[in-house]
């Protein structure tokens, strides 16, 4: 076995995971009975799975997710939700990320919205991309008190610089032009480089007539539903814990 001096050199080298490893190893026979190089390369691995597993927890950390739990995999399929399969698979991929697009959902109130968006943020965090969950309304309310304090600029740029951006409960509460000015300098930052996730009881058709400006209202729909995915949930209220299996 290492001595204690040389786990400790591992430790301020933050290799936690090969530290794990190798004491594991050393009270495993099954361990004992490899070679230098199969239980290096367990030491190597266990340290990858290690940081990948901080990364991650990291990442959902910093999300914010309203519901942390939900998962794609917990997705019950068996709620008539109009739900496809194959779409929700190929985003759970991940490739509309890597290609900067949108995904807008949009349903009746407890149909599942925010428990699905927040299991596709989910999804993206585990993956390796940066994510921020918020609601239309809070994230409103914070540009409007970073004019207030000169943050403005900077917060803007941090938001620019996420993978993923969820704004839930788009169109709840009527929006003024300075919440309209501010949601197209957000998403006028993310064309063609980072992806939004917008959910909202309305359908996308009526947003436009929501926005009640013809020429911003223009500006804002071009720059997230163009390159769009889109997820109509249908049938009766379901609360979100109800959509886990």
């Amino acid at each position: 076995m290492l001595n204690e001096h040389t786990l400790d050199q591992l430790r301020s080298l933050r290799l936690d995971g090969m530290v794990r490893a190798i004491e594991e190893q050393t009270t495993s026979t099954a361990a004992a009975a490899l070679g230098f190089d199969e239980r290096l390369t367990m030491l190597v691995q266990r340290e990858i799975a290690w940081r990948d597993n901080k990364r991650v927890a990291r990442l959902m950390k910093a999300a914010r997710l309203k519901v942390s739990t939900a998962c794609v995999e917990d997705i019950n399929w068996r709620a008539s939700r109009s739900l496809d399969r194959a779409q929700v698979a190929a985003l759970a991929g991940g490739d509309w990320l890597r290609n900067a697009q949108n995904l807008l959902i949009t349903g009746a109130t407890g149909c599942g919205k925010t428990w699905l968006a927040c299991a596709l943020a989910h999804q993206a965090a585990r993956s390796g991309f940066s994510v921020l969950y918020t609601r239309a309304a809070r994230l409103f309310d914070e540009l409007q008190v970073a004019h207030g304090d000169g943050s403005f600029t900077r917060r803007l740029a941090q938001l620019a610089k996420l993978d993923l951006i969820v704004i839930d409960d788009f169109a709840i509460s009527p929006v003024g032009a300075p919440e309209r000015n501010d949601l197209l300098e957000v998403l006028d930052d993310r064309v063609g480089t980072r992806s939004t996730l917008i959910t909202s009881q309305l359908p996308v058709r009526a947003w436009h007539t929501y926005l009640d400006d013809p020429t911003l209202a223009d500006a804002i729909l071009d720059r997230v539903v163009h390159s769009s995915h889109k997820i109509e949930l249908k049938g009766k209220s379901l609360r979100d814990e109800e959509l886990m299996q």
